[in-house]
């Protein structure tokens, strides 16, 4: 509305009141936007008014002053009444969401136009301080809704009702500052939409308002309270999002931050510039960091305007005055004149490395790592002792590179910082040792770095690995002294304080193992390892565990300051170290514990004692002799009034000191080379406390119980850890005879107290024990006597205690019940002594003659119960009564406890019942008592498995298969429920790997055992049925469990042939031994399942094998190999096992011959089946690797298969030559071709008539039957006529060199080759003389054929590959026969054919998985190596090119970004030219026109192109493509900065009719006959590039 409606208006109204009266509103309602911007717009036009008013007579009359009071107030009260109401509505959501932000905009411009008309400072501050309380929210307000407060505002309508006072606000400081103040708060608080509104509206505004001086002073207290603000959360979780605010709103505000300075000056105003805070390079530093993008590229355009805006100064900075005032400050950043080339370059490549590592894709960021090592040379190379580049920002390279998205990058990133040789410069070390221990050790924790590299074997140490070890020397090499000890704390603490997987932690532990010795580590790092070894490895594979513990031990051993520990820091370290898993006694590690000791004995700091004034009592230089014999008095000491305890000591005390006195007695022995008279004595002087109290256990019944316990509990781990895995595996002990010197001397001091301890014992057994805490002393007892017995046989245990234990026991379960605790526990214990004989009694400890024998033997009939009914069975599955409730209070027990333990017993209770039936099941054959209740025994195992816990039901298991074999035929239905229950068990536990593995071992003996096995289906068709299903599921189970198949297949092998080698038909026993193998023939299946059994890991199982092959072959040197028992758990050990097995087979045995039959069968109906699929067959996939280890098999077992059988299938085996296979099966066939024909040449004829099959339908695969021809000169000496079958052979590959393959035509002229060298010369001499059997003008013709193949092609790679395929190994080095061996079949050629590692079987598996079968026909080894020295390769393999010398930008796009020039929020709302402009670019007049294409992605990256180019704009048939995202993910923002047009086909011909008025060459881009070259031709300066359809003439 102009000033000329207002007049009219106005002329037209006699009082101007009325209009404000029909233009306002009631302050309670709510007026439309219409009516709100026609007051505004009133208001406006009578503001820009003359001051002055027209009278009757025309002239003009100043308005008084009455008006202009009047019209101030009608303003004041408009904003009093109608505008802060309204905005306070429309903060209430009073309207509807659409409109709200047009209702705001609309008031806060009647807001600001009232406030410019008054021009009252006083009102504009009264209204300020009115909405300056809607910006102090409290906390738990998000800030998008207003206060609940009356007069309170949406903050969103605060932020613009406050951004049109400022501007008559900003002589008001106070006010200012305070409008200031808490929009810094609200920056801090609110979320990024509206921070980035407070940024606009109320900083921009309000520094726009002032004096330069004053803008500076304002920005360096924005920047002084942002950057306390970074600096005080740095620290806490909140960081990243602090990082996050402050760098939008520096990024914002940078043209105020980085004002242009003049040339060789620094800005007029120094208190603004951020160069100078400390804090602001964190802030950077962090955001080049940050997790979220935006802010990385926030950060990184900051520090390009840092960089821009020194050049541009061309000053030193900081100045010499500037840096003396900071004192001893940390300098981030620094400008020298002269070296702004030097600087300039640095920080170019510096922004173009974090730029390029934006990028995900590794082809784009590799090119760009020589760039990092040019910044860190750069660097390290300090320019006058001052170094110009502060090295935390290379610190921010790799973290960005150690957090991005793709692994391979990440990895990239790991190998250079390992490789950086930067680090070995001191100030290098100490600046990078945080960022080692922090964010190094968070990126090491991925198990996929530790993979195998190209090039690389399994069994070998991962590059990365090898490269961790010594970059751990090299790194703390360069650290000061006195940083190297805090930095390994802080490094090893890392390590416990958080779960590390397995191949991660053990590969640090092995690089910490690899420090040089020095004393780096106290009492804290000692605690920070045990930490590590208490929580982080829990739950890893027990021999990476024991790895990762014996290089843990070997680093504290070699780093640990012993002058700064005591030895019970040192003891209390390695208790934490299991006997099982590392710290095994005989083990190297446990001789080098020793040799550590002895050679740091007396140097310890000695512990402090019991004196009152606080100093050690113990003297200095504290031998570990003297430490073990007071820890030894200490632990056997019990006060006098000590009360009974209600349960065992813990058993941590009795660990540490039965280790610490080995330790010491085998110290002693290794240091002085004692015999065994010397160790006796040492070891009794330190034992005799012990000795002295086993002696008075069975006649001094007033021993405090503790003592016994603690006594006991020494006795059962001095007798546990004296046997060390050197009993096992002696050739890995050099030292046996120091280690047995101990264990007889220890033998001969127990001895002596043996009859003490059996008195004790049976004493305490025989009733004592009635509380529930006693049953871990039973437990406690047995074990010291199984120890006892088992390990030293101790013939005076055997014949006088244990028949008087048994009785005892017997007496106890024959009488009756008592319903209480102590008559439960006496009936518990009975039972688990009678199970605890049962076990002894089965390692045959007792003789024939043994009264204990007997009265075991007699056991059966109280389990039987010959009293009881026929059909009953009251003494299986019996349970222990439990007590009444009143007992408990009576007792003063909490019920919960109890009844937790009183399961527990009572479970036991059950397994122990089970145990002493196995045990007689298997004494000798049951009597008919038994026999007429096996069915109810059985039923009553079925009820145990489901009653009992998973960890006890071993026994049960083993019942169950004594039993089945009698019951099967006639009770099937029973068999197969109890296998299918013991099945679902054992499925239950598939992960708890501690009970799954004895489970499964339990129920395949229980279930496949020789007498199930051997059941046809017309006998038993539901349990066979029920066997095969549960074959099968276990076969499924083993792809995501290794070794679960290797239990079934093991099982198997050894029951048909439980001698493999030496094996000979007609032995004593054929008849039995017939019997078992027949079954085999009933369950080929599983093994035709084992020839092809391998499953196809994920990369993560793969890594955890690769790496146990690697420790395993550490051999001695890693104890854990030596500790660790081997578990047989290998992925290829079914496939061993099962060739083992056929290896055994005699092909004079007709049942080995009729299941050899039938195994090829299998095999070669499971190749056709792959070949027939439709599932992808790519290198080394299933399918690739079955078909591989089918014909592997295969192979294997030619030599020992009839000649009628190998007739029979040889047609299958020449088809399966037609297929289209992979190189390694591809060879296989072809060698079984080979040895077929060389063993059988009568059938020759097969092979001719494959050259007959029709050659459109044989394509590629006729290059396998001319590869057989290859190796003519094997087969040819053994056909009867040669000459016939050598011409044959020369017409058919003739025939096949002037194929238009150039494949086959290569293996043609290379058959050709080899057959015409076999006769070729004598036949050419024959025609010579004219003898009858002239090839008649044929050896013309193959003579230039060979000379073609010679000569003639040189030109491309024809020549490189005629070269290649006479090379390959398998038309050169190899040979059929001489190479036939295991070796040669599933290693060497799979090598050689690049199958996958995994596949490859190494001939040591043969001999050490299994007992392998050789023989002259198949030996294990090739007996010359000459395949072995070769490399894999392949004569079709491409070319590669070799890589030019770059220059320096040459491998990498650089993005050119002018600094002061980049795009801006505000400026997205710019039109492209509007940008484009800004940036300075320059469009041309080419305008292109792609209206008739409409694939988005061709689009988006034609609307790059034009951009780039800088064309006048893109024409598309419809704009809809610019919100593709096809179309947005190659443009990449281009539409932004390109002008955009819409033209649809229908209207193109008018638009282009439009365009060549305006002066526009219409140019058609095509090629057609007339066509010119873009490059010849010379474009007008208005030009229209019409782009077409492919095949789609313009025309």
């Amino acid at each position: 509305m102009s000033s000329i409606l207002i007049n009219a208006l106005l002329s037209n109204c006699s009082d101007p009141d009325t209009l404000f009266n029909t233009l306002c509103w009631p302050s309670d309602s709510c007026p439309d936007r219409e009516r709100v911007e026609a007051l505004t717009t009133f208001i406006e036009g009578i503001g820009k008014l003359p001051q002055s008013d027209t009278s009757d007579d025309g002239g003009k009359v100043s308005f008084s002053t009455a008006k202009k009071h009047s019209f101030a107030q009608r303003l004041e009260s408009i904003i009093w009444t109608q505008c802060l109401p309204l905005l306070s509505k429309v903060s209430n959501d009073d309207f509807k969401s659409n409109g709200r932000g047009e209702m705001t905009n609309a008031v806060c411009r009647l807001l600001g136009v009232c406030i410019n008309t008054l021009d009252d400072t006083a009102v504009s501050v009264l209204v300020a301080r009115t909405v300056l309380p809607s910006f102090r929210l409290p906390d738990e307000e998000t800030g998008e809704l207003p206060g609940k407060a009356d007069r309170r505002l949406g903050i969103d309508v605060a932020i613009e009702a406050m951004s049109v006072l400022l501007p008559a606000l900003a002589s008001d400081e106070d006010l200012t500052v305070s409008i200031l103040t808490s929009a810094l708060s609200c920056i801090k608080t609110l979320s990024d939409t509206l921070v980035s509104k407070i940024t606009v509206r109320l900083l921009f505004t309000l520094l726009n308002c002032y004096s330069e001086r004053k803008v500076a002073t304002t920005v360096q207290f924005i920047l002084e309270d942002l950057c306390n603000w970074h600096e005080s959360d740095r620290s806490t979780s909140n960081s990243p999002l602090v990082t996050e605010r402050i760098l939008l709103c520096f990024t914002a505000l940078s043209d105020y931050l980085f004002p242009p300075g003049k040339q060789g000056q620094s800005l007029n105003y120094t208190g603004s510039d951020p160069r100078g805070s400390l804090q602001f390079w964190m802030v950077l530093q962090d955001g080049l960091t940050h997790k979220d993008n935006v802010s990385r590229k926030r950060a990184l355009y900051l520090l390009k305007r840092c960089v821009a805006l020194s050049e541009e100064e061309a000053a030193e900075y900081p100045s010499h005055s500037t840096s003396g005032e900071g004192g001893k400050e940390e300098i981030m950043f620094r400008w020298v004149p002269d070296q702004a080339k030097l600087l300039r370059e640095f920080w170019e490549d510096y922004a173009l490395v974090m730029e390029t590592l934006e990028e995900n894709q590794i082809h784009v960021v590799r090119p760009v790592l020589n760039r990092i090592d040019t910044l860190i040379q750069t660097a390290a190379n300090d320019s006058q002792g001052v170094s110009l580049f502060h090295p935390s920002w290379l610190l921010c390279v790799y973290h960005r590179m150690f957090h991005s998205e793709n692994k391979s990058v990440m990895r990239e990133g790991v190998h250079h910082l390992l490789e950086l040789q930067a680090l070995r410069r001191p100030s290098f070390a100490r600046a990078f040792s945080q960022f080692i221990v922090g964010p190094f050790m968070d990126v090491m924790s991925e198990s996929s770095l530790f993979h195998r590299t190209a090039g690389q074997s399994v069994g070998e140490c991962p590059e990365l690995a090898v490269k961790l070890q010594g970059f751990m020397v090299a790194f703390f090499d360069s650290l000061p002294q006195e940083s190297r000890g805090p930095v390994l704390l802080q490094l090893v603490r890392r390590l416990g304080s958080e779960h590390w997987c397995a191949v991660p932690i053990l590969f640090l532990s092995q690089a910490l193992s690899r420090l040089p010795p020095r004393p780096l580590l106290g009492p804290d790092g000692l605690h920070a390892l045990r930490e590590v070894l208490r929580c982080t490895m829990i739950t890893h594979q027990v021999l990476l565990r024991g790895a990762a513990q014996c290089f843990l031990l070997h680093s504290a051993l070699s780093l640990t300051d012993v002058t700064s520990v005591t030895l019970d820091d040192v003891f209390g370290f390695l208790v934490h170290f299991r006997a099982d898993e590392s710290l095994g006694r005989g083990t190297s590690l446990w001789n080098q514990l020793c040799d550590w000791l002895s050679d740091n004995e007396g140097s310890f700091r000695p512990r402090l004692g019991e004196a009152g004034d606080g100093t050690s009592t113990v003297p200095e230089g504290e031998t570990v002799r003297g430490y073990v014999q007071r820890q030894m008095e200490a632990f056997l000491r019990v006060p006098a009034g000590a009360a009974q305890p209600d349960r065992l000591p813990e058993p941590g005390e009795a660990e540490l000191l039965a280790r610490a006195t080995l330790l010491c007695v085998d110290m002693e022995v290794r240091r002085s080379g004692q015999k065994t008279a010397d160790a006796s004595a040492g070891l009794e002087s330190l034992l005799r406390p012990l000795l002295d109290t086993l002696s008075r256990l069975g006649t001094n019944v007033y021993l405090p119980l503790r003592k016994t316990d603690k006594s006991l509990q020494l006795l059962l781990r001095l007798v546990q850890l004296r046997h060390g895995r050197h009993t096992e595996a002696p050739e890995l002990q050099p030292d046996r005879e120091q280690v047995d010197s101990v264990t007889v001397s220890m033998e001969t001091l127990v001895l002596g107290a043996v009859e003490s301890i059996q008195e004790f014992v049976l004493r305490r057994l025989s009733g004592e024990l009635q509380e529930m805490c006693d049953v871990q002393r039973a437990d406690l007892y047995l074990s010291v006597l199984r120890e006892l017995v088992v390990k030293w046989h101790v013939s005076k245990i055997q014949d006088t205690f244990f028949s008087r234990l048994v009785r005892y026991a017997l007496r106890t379960l024959q009488a009756d019940q008592i319903p209480t605790v102590a008559g439960q526990v006496i009936r518990a214990v009975a039972m688990a002594t009678l199970a605890m004989t049962c076990e002894v009694a089965e390692l045959g400890v007792f003789s024939h003659q043994s009264e204990t024998l007997n009265l075991l033997v007699d056991l059966s009939g109280y389990f039987y119960c010959p009293d009881a009914s026929p059909l009953s069975l009251p003494h299986f599955n019996q349970t222990l009564l439990k007590p009444p409730a009143e007992e408990h209070s009576t007792r003063g027990l909490e019920p919960g406890p109890l009844l937790q333990d009183w399961g527990r017993l009572a479970a036991r209770f059950i397994r122990d019942q089970w145990a002493c039936l196995g045990y007689g099941r298997r004494l000798g054959s049951p009597g008919p008592l038994q026999f007429s209740r096996t069915p109810e025994a059985l039923q009553a195992a079925i009820e145990a498995v489901s009653l009992l816990p998973s960890d006890l039901v071993l026994p049960v298991l083993d019942f169950m298969a004594s039993v089945m074999p009698q019951v099967v035929l006639s009770d099937e239905a029973r068999c197969i429920e109890a296998v299918t229950v013991s099945w679902r068990l054992v499925l239950g536990l598939s992960s708890n790997p501690r009970d799954f593995w004895p489970a499964l071992q339990g129920f395949v003996t229980m279930a496949f055992q020789h007498s199930l096995l051997g059941l046809t289906e017309e006998q038993a068709p539901g349990l066979t049925s029920t066997l095969q299903k549960i074959a099968g599921e276990l076969m499924d189970l083993s792809q995501a469990k290794t070794g679960v198949f290797s239990v079934l297949i093991q099982h198997c092998c050894n029951t048909w042939l439980p001698s493999c080698p030496g094996s000979e038909p007609g032995s004593g026993g054929l008849s039995q031994s017939d019997a078992v193998f027949s079954s085999a023939l009933l369950h080929a299946d599983i093994l035709a399942e084992a020839c092809v059994y391998g499953p196809v890991f994920r990369r993560d199982q793969r890594l955890i094998q690769e790496v146990q092959v690697y420790v395993e072959r550490l051999g001695e040197e890693c104890a854990a190999n030596t500790a660790v028992t081997s578990d047989n758990r290998d992925d290829q050990f079914p496939r061993v096992c099962v060739l083992a097995f056929l290896s055994c087979l005699q092909p004079s045995d007709k049942l080995h011959e009729r299941l050899m039959e039938d195994l090829v069968l299998r095999l070669l109906t499971k190749d056709e089946a792959i070949s027939k699929s439709k599932q992808r067959y790519y290198s080394n996939s299933l399918q690739h690797r079955v078909k591989n280890r089918v014909w592997q098999t295969l192979l294997m077992l030619l030599p020992k298969l009839r000649e009628e059988f190998v007739g029979m299938v040889l047609v299958r085996v020449f088809q399966a030559g037609f297929v289209s296979n992979q190189a390694s099966v591809k060879y296989l066939i072809e060698w079984m071709m080979v040895l077929i024909l060389f063993q059988f040449p009568e059938h020759m004829d097969c092979l001719w008539a494959c050259f007959n099959v029709d050659q459109e339908k044989t394509k590629t695969s006729i290059c396998t039957f001319l590869s057989v021809l290859v190796h003519l000169n094997i087969i040819l000496p053994h056909l009867k006529e040669k000459a016939l079958h050598w011409r044959k052979a020369l017409d058919v590959t003739l025939q096949w060199c002037f194929s238009h393959n150039f494949s086959v035509r290569l293996y043609a002229l290379l058959a050709l080759k080899r057959v015409w060298g076999l006769e070729g010369p004598r036949a050419e001499a024959e025609e010579e003389a004219g003898g009858p059997d002239s090839l008649g003008g044929l050896a013309t013709v193959v003579k230039a054929c060979l000379h073609q193949a010679e000569a003639m092609q040189s030109t491309g790679n024809a020549n490189k590959n005629w070269t290649r395929i006479q090379e390959h190994f398998f038309f050169g080095a190899f040979h059929p026969i001489r190479d036939y061996s295991v070796e040669t079949i599933f290693y060497t050629l799979p090598s050689l054919s690049e199958v996958s590692e995994d596949e490859w079987i190494l001939p040591g598996k043969f001999e050490s998985l299994v007992d392998f079968s050789q023989s002259a026909s198949l030996p294990l080894r090739n007996p010359v190596p000459d395949l072995s020295l070769l490399h894999p390769g392949d004569w079709i393999q491409q070319d590669k090119g070799e890589q030019d010398h770059e220059e320096r930008w040459a491998e990498v796009q650089k993005k050119m970004t002018p600094w002061r020039l980049g795009i801006q929020e505000p400026e997205l709302g710019m039109v492209p030219q509007q940008r484009a402009a800004r940036l300075g670019k320059l469009n041309s007049a080419l305008l292109v026109v792609a209206t008739l294409i409409d694939k988005p992605t061709n689009l988006g990256g034609l609307c790059r192109t034009c951009e780039i180019f800088g064309a006048s704009g893109l024409v598309l048939d419809s704009l809809r493509h610019v919100t593709d995202k096809h179309f947005q993910a190659l443009s990449v923002s281009s539409e932004l900065w390109l002008p955009l047009l819409e033209v649809k086909p229908m209207e193109l011909a008018d638009f282009l009719q439009g365009k060549k008025r305006e002066g526009y060459c219409i140019v058609g881009v095509e090629q057609t006959a007339k066509s010119q070259s873009l490059q010849d031709y010379r474009f007008p300066k208005k030009t229209l590039l019409l782009l077409g359809l492919p095949c789609v003439p313009l025309q």
